[in-house]
Formats: structure tokens, sequence, C-alpha cells
């Protein structure tokens, strides 16, 4: 049986940037690992921040939009079919963060893929400076991927103060509530900087399994506001990226904008960027594609694509 682990999350939380250093665990002790990007309706920008990985010990899988969800469900389970045929130690799947938890367990559930899978870990990634102003929508997500989650791990610790982690924590104990959601948050959650991660802690996150719990589910994946938009091409530089973004994501008109992100080229350079409302990063890439991505709720793709090219 193989192992598979799902990396939950909520958008821009930094599903990636932990799964290439799980990833990299695993491949320390010469595993060979599959990892699959499951991004319901958008291109695959995360499969080239985790290029780098790709070698004689691991593989990278991609199931992307361009069809409805049922259709992408079927992608998934069908990829997931030919993975397990790969000789694969370990499978790890970095789903999008609207993904619907309960589709994961559906699937590995049925046949086939209950004979060569079993369910390893559940690792839920939250923002240590999670937007407190979330919708209801987002709160009911938040509460999925928490329920079954066998621990939360909180990005970003090292840049939080004592406050803003207590004030997460305390958001995240509310979105269970909220969702009837009974469960011990406080003995799942890890707020150690990803920086001094050590071994004994990957061993430990690598066997923290997962959870079922019961809780209120208001919508599914294709039931809500959500939604990815992709600008192709677009005349983007570094000067002034930053505070374009500012505005779409500040002012709702445009939408309510969760994550922009996306690569551009300049002077010969590729750059790669991720932004939240909280965070905005920017750096060289070796390799890229032109792709400016925003995903939230309630998007107006004319008037951001107005922007954008101002």
């Amino acid at each position: 049986m193989i192992k598979v682990d799902l990396i939950t999350g909520f958008l821009g939380s930094g599903k990636t940037t932990f799964l290439k250093k799980y990833a990299k665990y695993f491949m320390d002790q010469g595993m060979r690992i599959g990892i699959l990007e499951n991004d319901y309706g958008a291109v695959n920008v995360d499969m080239l921040l985790l290029n780098e990985l790709r070698g004689e010990n691991c593989e990278l899988e991609m199931v992307a939009g361009g069809c409805d969800a049922d259709c992408h469900r079927r992608r998934f389970k069908t990829k997931l079919i030919s993975m397990g045929m790969s000789g694969y130690d370990r499978v790890i799947i970095e789903p999008s963060g609207i993904f619907d938890v309960d589709e994961f367990f559906d699937s590995l559930r049925d046949e086939p893929l209950d004979r060569w899978y079993e369910i390893g870990n559940v690792i839920t990634i939250v923002d240590a400076k999670l937007d407190t102003s979330l919708s209801d929508d987002s709160q009911f997500f938040l509460a999925s991927q928490i329920a079954n989650a066998g621990i939360i791990l909180l990005s970003r610790s090292q840049l939080a103060s004592d406050e803003q982690i207590k004030d997460t924590i305390s958001h995240l104990k509310a979105a269970a509530e909220k969702a009837n959601l009974s469960k011990n948050i406080d003995d799942i959650i890890f707020t150690k900087d990803w920086n001094e991660i050590t071994s004994s802690d990957f061993d430990m996150i690598s066997n923290s399994g997962y959870s079922t719990h019961s809780y209120i589910k208001k919508l599914g994946t294709d039931d809500t506001d959500y939604k990815t938009v992709y600008f192709l091409e677009l005349p983007i530089i570094k000067e002034g990226l930053k505070e374009k973004i500012n505005t779409l994501m500040n002012d709702l008109s445009f939408g309510k904008i969760h994550r922009a992100k996306g690569f551009f080229k300049e002077n010969d350079t590729w750059y790669q960027f991720n932004a939240t409302k909280e965070d905005f990063e920017l750096t060289e890439m070796p390799v890229g594609q032109e792709v400016f991505i925003v995903i939230g709720e309630n998007l107006n793709e004319q008037l951001i694509k107005e922007q954008l090219t101002k």
C-alpha cells in the first residue's frame, strides 16, 4: 500500500513552500516520491515552483482545470490510478486552496484506488497572520480543512507577533464552532518557524495522521462564488506591481481577492510573484510563463484586466 498525504490550506497559505521541504525530507531518506498538483480551475504555476524537486526520486504530475467539476474529479482519479502503478514509496497531493477535502477521501476509498493507497496524513497549512475578515464561504472551507487535519502548521510564524498567532488560533476555533465542529485545535497546532524544523519534527509531522469529524458542510467546490481568472502575456513589470495588486486587494469593486500569483519576464530575467493581502513576495526564477492569476470571490474580470494594463 502506498501512503498518500494531502497538504491542505487556504489560498496563499504556503502549501507549496511546505511541500518542497516535506518532499525533500522523504527524498533524503532515499524514498521515491510522486507529487500531484490538483489545481481546479488554474494553470500550472505551482508546478514551476516545484521543478527543482524533479529527478530520479521525484516526479511531478498535474491535474488542471479546463473542464467542469465532475470532469475534473474523473481526471483526478485517473491520474491517481496511473501513479499507483509507478512504484512510488509515497504520494503527496497539493490541491487548490478551495478544494473539497471530502472528495479526496471519497476517491481513495473507491475501487481500484483503495487497493493501492492508504491515507497517511492530512496536513493543513494556515497563515500565522490569517485574514480575520473571511467570508462565510471561506469560514466553512477553513472548517472543512481543519476537520480532517492530523496537524495544523502555521506558516510565516517568524513574521507574526505572539498576538497575531493568538488571534489566528482563536479564529480557527471560531470557524470550527460556527461549523459545529468539535475538535481540540490546541492539541494539533504547530507554530515553529519552518526554517528551524528538524528531522525529528518531520518524523512527527509525517506520522500525524488524520481525523474525521462531523461538521456543517455548507457548500461544495463548484457551488460557491469562488473563481480563478488568469491573464496571459500582460505587460507586467516590477515597478508598480505591488501597488497595483494592493489596489486589487483593497477595492471590493474588483471582487474579494484572496490571492494573486504568476510570472513575468523583464530584461531577460524571469520573476515569480505571490501576494495575499498581508504579504507580497517577488523572486527571480530560472524559468517561467507569462501569466497573472487572481483567485477570489465575485471577481470582476474586466475591471481587474483594466487595472493591470494601466
